[in-house]
């Protein structure tokens, strides 16, 4: 369960960025709007709701990538060994963690059970460049899920760089299992395990 909620949360605030960015004019109120909306699509959209992940894959290909910042979130994940990996390395490593990102969250995307969601208080400084927007899940006889979205402003407007589940970081959860693949194999080892998870010999045989 708190597998599929993180999943399936962390898309939900990024599916519909691009149409309501322009609209939005702080994060909390980006959070909300796009939240709401993805919702509603996913109450709606017959394909999805079938349980279709091509369907789902196309959403994510086009809305997600653009409105998270990866090579941020790869960095806080790589942690200490980022400074150790070439530009090369870099780019694969930012590539493949996007893609595995991507298709965990386009196969969450067709587990909506129903769950809505609750937005707390948010204040900001005019000069803040990065916030934290902390919402609730809540479910049908179950305790309030708290789910906290970290995001900075940059050039490009506020992109999402972290998303905290109960306390639980995406990008330290990650931070962990990167560790011990750099220790068993390097940053190369790192890369072929993300490749392989993304493109398991079992489904480029068929």
């Amino acid at each position: 369960m708190f597998k599929r909620i993180f999943q399936l949360f962390l898309l939900t605030f990024a599916l519909s960025a691009g149409a309501q960015a322009n609209v939005a004019k702080t994060p909390d109120t980006l959070v909300k709007q796009v939240t709401e909306e993805v919702l509603n699509t996913l109450r709606t959209d017959a394909a999805i709701k079938a349980g279709d992940k091509k369907r789902a894959a196309e959403l994510v290909e086009t809305q997600v990538i653009p409105h998270f910042n990866f090579s941020r979130m790869t960095q806080l994940a790589m942690g200490r060994e980022w400074a150790n990996a070439s530009d090369e390395q870099k780019g694969q490593l930012v590539t493949e963690f996007r893609t595995l990102l991507v298709r965990t969250y386009s196969n969450a995307l067709t587990s909506y059970k129903n769950e809505t969601v609750e937005y707390d208080a948010f204040r900001m400084a005019p000069e803040q460049t990065d916030v934290t927007v902390k919402t609730k899940v809540v479910r049908a006889g179950g305790r309030p899920i708290p789910i906290d979205y970290a995001l900075e402003k940059n050039g490009e407007g506020w992109k999402v760089y972290d998303v905290s589940v109960a306390g639980v970081s995406l990008v330290t959860n990650y931070r962990e299992t990167f560790a011990a693949e750099i220790r068993a194999g390097g940053v190369d080892g790192l890369v072929k395990s993300l490749r392989t998870k993304n493109y398991p010999p079992a489904a480029a045989a068929k």
